[in-house]
């Protein structure tokens, strides 16, 4: 998938996909919500917001109140690209809620995804 198109894709389209993929693996709503405010730093409340006014990925994480340092601890495969290997900040960013979802939906312990 092209950068542009990424840029493009609407939170409120991606976030309750999330969310499904997470519940139907035995996951909460809330450990979704727990997992993308970790790296973001919105809250519950504030994901939702962002959803309701339907905005587009590059302005969400560009207006993420505060990236996680911890985000550069997030490694692996995603759609066959090495997450550590994009240079599109954005991008990199996107990949890494993709991430940290599907390593919720695998049923990795929080402390594990949350890399504590």
């Amino acid at each position: 998938m092209d950068q542009q198109k990424i840029y493009k894709m609407r939170f409120s389209t991606v976030y309750p996909l999330y969310i499904q993929k997470a519940v139907r693996k035995g996951r909460t709503k809330e450990e979704v919500d727990r997992v993308i405010s970790w790296l973001t730093g919105y809250t519950s409340e504030e994901l939702q917001r962002q959803s309701d006014l339907e905005i587009n990925l590059e302005t969400f994480v560009k207006e993420a109140p505060c990236i996680n340092p911890k985000a550069s601890l997030i490694t692996g495969l995603i759609c066959g690209i090495r997450i550590e290997d994009i240079q599109d900040e954005i991008v990199r960013i996107v990949r890494c809620l993709d991430k940290l979802v599907d390593e919720l939906a695998k049923g990795k312990p929080m402390e594990k995804i949350l890399r504590t």
